[in-house]
């Protein structure tokens, strides 16, 4: 496959930091590591599906997460911030737990990456659990991680891909993988292991275009992607076949756009030329496709895809069993918008739809199955920038995320106390 041209510099990431700021990003220590093993990811090339030599993968941890009940409905008001600007509700508790250009670990090498953006959590065999998070530079992004031991202390740091650009949202795979996502003309998406043990693999069947984030409907064995775009559209992978884990194959099969029609029925159609190697990006390759004004996060549960557009503040509901789109939510026509900037998701265990600010009130707000909006948490004299990396760790009592950039730096805090339950 041949090399894609020059990646063009997202116009938010100039606005946010101009060329002085991009300077100094990028002259921190972005890229210290302490897995030598993973920098840089395999490139698989065209493949042609099958678990081979030719068809790299990454091994599958078959480690449980706790079966959860939401608690979040029973959350009460938000309380005056903390010594670091956070709010939160009674009977919870907020630290930051990684600060741009720091060591997290004192010891270890790595320190933490600059625009921390998407990030997820996944189970390790000791009881601990590990979280991933993008970075957002142009030019110099990647992946890196926490690990935390059984008792919640931060016992590792290091990074798990690098050499790619503006690694915007993202998703985990249902076999403990990190899927990165590139938000840049002609983005890659890149299938990333968070123990930082395998280096990344490139993943071009999922498309070539300017990717926001990746989620996994586990029942259908699809791939849901996200496009951030003012005229981006949602796209679905439908593996040829299955991997050695019993879980969808990511090197070869069919990448598909929406087309919502008036009625709310969606119908798919597969796209001539999904890796963008002609002249024509994806998102126009479809005539009947339909655009969407800045797709951001997106989160598959229970038989839906919820996922979140910028330029209208609408979040969405796809049910995938009947293939009908609906808006779940619209600042627009809310009668008491407190949420606004819709941005990245994550989904609790019961179905509430947790959504990050972008600007706004710098708030992480959960929708409830009832309609309800309930605010979550808040960060105060925050200015410039944004919640990013929602992310449960598998108790489902502690809540991570990012405010990424502005005069504090990225910051990533975790939020403890009664989300869920156990079932």
């Amino acid at each position: 496959m041949s090399s894609p041209p020059p990646r063009a510099l997202p116009r938010r990431a100039i606005l946010q930091s101009g060329l002085a700021g991009l300077a100094t990003l990028l002259s921190g220590s972005v890229f210290g590591c302490s897995k030598d093993n993973v920098i840089g990811a395999i490139d698989t090339g065209e493949g042609d599906g099958g678990a081979d030599a030719g068809d790299p993968e990454l091994p599958y941890r078959p480690i449980a997460r706790p079966r959860l009940v939401s608690t979040i409905a029973a959350i009460g008001p938000l309380g005056d911030p903390d010594a670091n600007g956070v709010r939160v509700a009674a009977g919870f508790t907020a630290r930051v737990v990684a600060k741009t250009n720091t060591l997290p670990v004192p010891g270890k090498s790595y320190k933490w990456h600059a625009i921390p953006d998407g990030g997820g959590t996944f189970p390790t065999e000791d009881g601990g659990w590990i979280y991933v998070s993008n970075s957002e530079i142009p030019f110099a992004g990647g992946v890196g991680a926490l690990r935390f031991d059984a008792a919640g202390n931060i016992v590792d740091a290091y990074r798990v891909l690098d050499g790619t650009n503006v690694n915007c949202a993202g998703g985990p795979t249902p076999w403990n993988t990190w899927l990165s996502c590139e938000e840049v003309y002609r983005g890659q998406v890149y299938e990333c292991d968070p123990w930082g043990e395998h280096p990344a693999i490139v993943r071009p069947a999922l498309g070539t275009f300017m990717h926001e984030a990746a989620t996994f409907d586990t029942v259908a064995h699809r791939v849901y992607l996200t496009e951030d775009e003012k005229d981006g559209c949602l796209y679905r992978f439908v593996p040829d076949k299955l991997g050695s884990h019993g879980f969808p194959n990511l090197s070869a099969g069919t990448l598909e756009v929406a087309e919502v029609k008036a009625d709310g029925s969606v119908v798919w159609h597969a796209l001539p030329d999904p890796r963008f190697e002609g002249d024509v990006p994806t998102r126009y390759q479809i005539a009947a496709a339909t655009h969407f004004d800045g797709g951001e996060g997106i989160w598959w549960h229970d038989g839906v895809v919820y996922f979140t557009t910028k330029g209208d503040d609408r979040v969405w509901a796809h049910d995938t069993r009947g293939e009908r789109m609906s808006v779940l939510y619209d600042a627009a026509t809310a009668p008491d918008p407190i949420l606004t900037g819709v941005d990245n998701v994550t989904v609790s265990a019961s179905g509430d739809v947790l959504v990050a600010e972008d600007g706004g009130d710098m708030q992480v707000v959960a929708i409830l199955p009832s309609g309800e909006l309930k605010p979550l948490v808040q960060v105060v004299d925050y200015p410039d920038s944004e919640i990013t990396g929602l992310a449960f760790d598998p108790s489902g009592t502690r809540l991570y995320f990012n405010s990424q950039r502005g005069p504090r730096g990225g910051t990533t805090f975790e939020i403890t106390g009664p989300f869920h339950a156990p079932a």
